[in-house]
């Protein structure tokens, strides 16, 4: 058996192991599996290993995508750029295991908006500073997108702003904006960033990484004022097909 697995703190309803279950069943992949792994603590993360001796590949959500860094043996270039990791890769060998760890986020989103992207879309609007930036500005640097972060904290780091700064003349200057928080996220469906939403225009997009609901109240009132919109859902799938990728090379 094969064992495949996320961990993360409260997992819920989990996008990954419903994904790859999928997966294995259309692929006819009977002798691999894909459990949830739900740590109190990073520091229970080693014990996983003890009570399932097969695993082969993890993936990671919040809020150790940080956190897990110390624990691997190895990581990847881009990832350690990154400074977070969501995709490990196990190796077995001469009974001892390797981690390596890598950051497919990046990947996801990328593929993900850059076909909306013309060349007005140059400046960003990153709403929150959390784990989730972290791709999303190793992208946006990629492809010299400039950006500013929005943050609820009181102490300004260089190139933040704090909500309330956000008005006609930044929105005018920054056509992508981007959720990187998790406002709006089934059940709190009604909760939406604090952005004045009646500035945005045709010429936004309005990228949420947020996909359950298929369609936030941030999405909402973004198409309402014609701008182009998309969920986090795409991102995603690609993600996910990447760790694939990177767990079966």
């Amino acid at each position: 058996m094969k064992t495949y697995g996320l961990i993360g703190y409260r997992l819920g309803y989990s996008f990954s192991k419903g994904f790859f279950q999928k997966k294995f069943e259309k692929e006819g992949l009977t002798d691999h599996e894909y459990l949830n792994f739900e740590l109190d603590r990073i520091d229970d993360f080693p014990d996983i290993f003890k009570q399932n001796e097969h695993i082969v590949g993890l993936n990671c959500t919040i809020p150790y995508k940080q956190a897990i860094i110390p624990y691997l043996d190895e990581i990847d270039d881009q990832a350690a750029e990154v400074g977070a990791v969501n995709t490990i890769k196990i190796s077995h060998s001469n009974n001892q295991i390797k981690l390596k760890g890598f950051n497919t986020d990046c990947f996801g989103f990328e593929h993900s908006i850059l076909p909306m992207l013309k060349t007005m879309h140059r400046k960003a609007l990153i709403l929150g500073t959390g784990g989730a930036s972290k791709a999303i500005k190793y992208v946006l640097n990629k492809h010299k997108i400039d950006y500013i972060s929005a943050t609820t904290k009181n102490e300004l780091a260089p190139k933040e702003l704090s909500y309330h700064q956000i008005d006609e003349a930044i929105l005018k200057d920054h056509l992508i904006v981007i959720n990187a928080t998790p406002l709006g996220t089934y059940p709190n469906v009604d909760n939406c960033p604090a952005i004045p939403y009646e500035h945005l225009t045709a010429n936004h997009i309005l990228y949420d990484l947020v996909y359950n609901p298929e369609e936030t109240l941030f999405l909402k009132k973004g198409k309402a004022k014609v701008a182009a919109t998309k969920n986090g859902l795409e991102m995603l799938h690609l993600q996910a097909e990447k760790a694939w990728e990177i767990w079966n090379e």
